[in-house]
């Protein structure tokens, strides 16, 4: 039986700091109970001789110290993982939320799991197929990949994510793909929206979705993340699934982090978040993978709303070092109606030629997707010459390229939002967006290509 605890010095915050503990050990489960008999969850965060500093889930509102009693339980956070997850929708703790029945593990597993060890790592090399074009025909995902959403508040980040966890599928039809969903600090509207989205399309049925609200305990956004990967570990590599994780929204994440570095008055960097940040994220992100005697393989898509719109700023910034790329999201696009508003220019997918050309998607994939971003390119910069100097400044080839990058936002850019575009279909779109170009502009296209493909959309 654990030992109680009738200890409790000082409350700080969700902290608690318990005095004159015996084999008390770093990241240990503790429960707490209540002058009243209610029960509260803690873990251990810092262990000083014979003192333990405990954070407290649910808040340390409403405990008095000299009538409380702590037990420590001798183990770290743990959650029971089974096949029988898909489909199920679970809080913050991992406790099914959606008047199902409760999970009957197959093991139980200790959520602060390992990054990936590189020797062990395969190289990602497989597309991996979203239905978005400004994804799979400019940035391609691939199996094993970390590429990050940089958003900002209000822009459809949210709905962009729900589009992704519905249509992705890795390219050749493999029925093992699934999806776990981790959500915190979301509002109910939006928790409502993932649910009834993933319901209504039937895409539930290969998906695990961990919900925390922005009313739930802070701390519970810390261990979601950790849940969520734990999950996918698990379906990946036991169960030989390619699973894709979508962490949304990781700034909630960093702002929970903080609140307990604050808490634990720890020195502050960078915007008052603590020196560790980087190395907190790594352990998350570097949690994606690919290994080389499994079949399954875990790609992560975090997404995170920028402050300010600021890409300095020390969570996308400390995101990008970490990750393998970034599609970032225009507030301009969205303001002329654009959806997905992804920005092409400054969207990068580091790992974007490994998965693309013949026997992966197609043998002009490369080309078309250097030519659209080349001609958009040099289309952004003709609009922002008139804009200075006015149209009858511009050449005829200026006021062509202006034309294109106009047919590119509203043709490639933009889709629907249940529109599931499949690779064939994003590159026959980006020749007839070419098109509009005559043969001698597409100089990073091969002859074979254009032979082939141009003169069915010519001009």
């Amino acid at each position: 039986m654990a030992k109680e605890y009738l200890t409790v010095r000082e409350l700080a915050g969700p902290l608690m700091l318990v005095e004159n503990v015996e084999g008390v050990t770093y990241g240990e489960l503790a429960e707490i109970e209540l002058s009243d008999g209610s029960l509260r969850r803690g873990r251990v965060l810092d262990i000083n001789e014979k003192q333990a500093l405990v954070q407290i889930f649910e808040g340390t509102s409403g405990i008095k110290t000299e009538q409380t009693k702590v037990r420590f339980l001798g183990r770290g956070q743990e959650i029971g993982v089974s096949a029988d997850m898909l489909g199920r929708v679970f809080d913050g703790a991992g406790n099914p939320i959606d008047d199902g029945p409760e999970i009957i593990p197959d093991k139980r597993l200790n959520i602060n799991g390992n990054p990936i060890n590189p020797y062990a790592r395969d190289y990602p090399n497989e597309f991996i197929q979203t239905g978005i074009s400004t994804i799979d025909g400019l940035n391609p995902l691939v199996r094993g990949q970390k590429l990050p959403i940089f958003s900002g508040s209000g822009l459809p980040h949210a709905r962009l994510a729900a589009q992704i966890a519905r249509q992705s599928n890795v390219l050749g039809g493999e029925s093992n793909f699934a999806v776990v969903f981790g959500a915190m600090g979301i509002t109910f509207e939006e928790a409502n929206f993932f649910t009834t989205d993933f319901r209504e399309t039937g895409a539930i049925e290969r998906t695990v979705l961990f919900i925390n609200l922005a009313d739930d305990p802070p701390v519970e956004r810390i261990a979601v993340p950790r849940l969520a990967l734990t999950v996918a570990e698990y379906l990946a590599f036991e169960r030989e699934m390619h699973i894709l994780v979508i962490l949304t929204d990781m700034t909630n994440y960093c702002e929970a982090v903080r609140e307990v570095s604050a808490a634990r008055k720890e020195v502050p960097g960078r915007r008052g978040y603590p020196g560790y940040m980087y190395t907190d994220l790594s352990q998350i992100y570097e949690r994606a993978g690919r290994l080389k005697d499994s079949k399954g393989s875990i790609t992560q898509f975090p997404i995170l709303t920028m402050p300010e719109d600021d890409k300095t700023h020390p969570i996308p910034d400390l995101t990008g070092y970490i990750t393998e790329g970034q599609i970032i999201l225009s507030r301009p696009l969205q303001g002329e109606g654009v959806y997905p508003p992804v920005d092409v220019l400054p969207s990068l997918s580091r790992l974007k030629d490994k998965g693309i050309g013949e026997g992966k998607t197609r043998a002009d994939h490369a080309d078309v997707m250097n030519q659209l971003y080349a001609a958009y390119s040099r289309g952004k910069n003709a609009q922002e010459l008139a804009t200075v100097l006015g149209e009858s400044a511009l050449s005829e080839a200026d006021l062509r390229y202006v034309k294109f990058a106009e047919s590119f936002e509203k043709n490639y850019i933009s889709q629907g939002e249940d529109e599931n575009r499949t690779v064939e279909d994003t590159l026959g779109v980006g020749w007839e967006t070419l098109a509009l170009l005559p043969k001698s502009e597409l100089k990073r296209v091969h002859d074979e290509y254009i032979d082939q493909y141009y003169e069915g959309h010519g001009t």
